[in-house]
């Protein structure tokens, strides 16, 4: 690797090692992060989520509450995630027959030397994989997928917002 190539990656000491980022000398901002993913199923599945009997419980609270919790221990999951204070994590899970299933999406809010990107895409995913944990015994078939960063705001990089079409919804 060339050494203009390991300056583009900052992952990566010198050696080409695996190392965190120092952070500390960037000013601490206020970022967000905007992430979606879908759980597709069977129509008769996403009827009884709606109808509050799937065998587990109560599937869009435990699956948002999960989401939540996945975004809080994203340094814990992946290895070179910084530690951050996170001071908004908003998940939703709405559904969406024409899938059919649910979109979800999360959001998460920082001050701090780093995006939440991670964090977001952590709850999505997480929220995602709890969905098919409580549906499980009713069908097995279950999909998740697209799961994608739609926007982030703030950090040196600026801003990004997704080209796709249901970014904003």
């Amino acid at each position: 690797m060339r050494q203009s190539d390991q300056q583009l990656l900052t992952h990566l000491d010198r050696e080409g090692a695996a190392r965190m980022v120092d952070v500390s000398a960037k000013a601490a901002t206020r970022r967000t992060a905007i992430a979606a993913g879908e759980v597709q199923m069977r129509p008769e599945t996403l009827a009884a989520i709606a109808a509050g009997d799937a065998p587990k419980g109560d599937v869009l609270g435990t699956a948002r509450l999960a989401g939540i919790m996945a975004a809080k221990q994203t340094a814990n999951l992946i290895p070179l995630c910084h530690l951050l204070p996170l001071q908004m994590i908003d998940v939703r899970l709405d559904a969406d027959p024409g899938l059919p299933g649910y979109q979800i999406r999360a959001t998460v809010t920082t001050t701090a030397e780093t995006g939440v990107e991670m964090e977001a895409l952590t709850a999505v995913s997480i929220a995602a994989l709890t969905l098919y944990d409580m549906v499980k015994a009713l069908e097995k078939s279950v999909q998740i997928g697209r799961i994608r960063l739609l926007e982030k705001s703030g950090g040196k990089s600026g801003d990004y917002k997704s080209s796709d079409r249901n970014a904003s919804s």
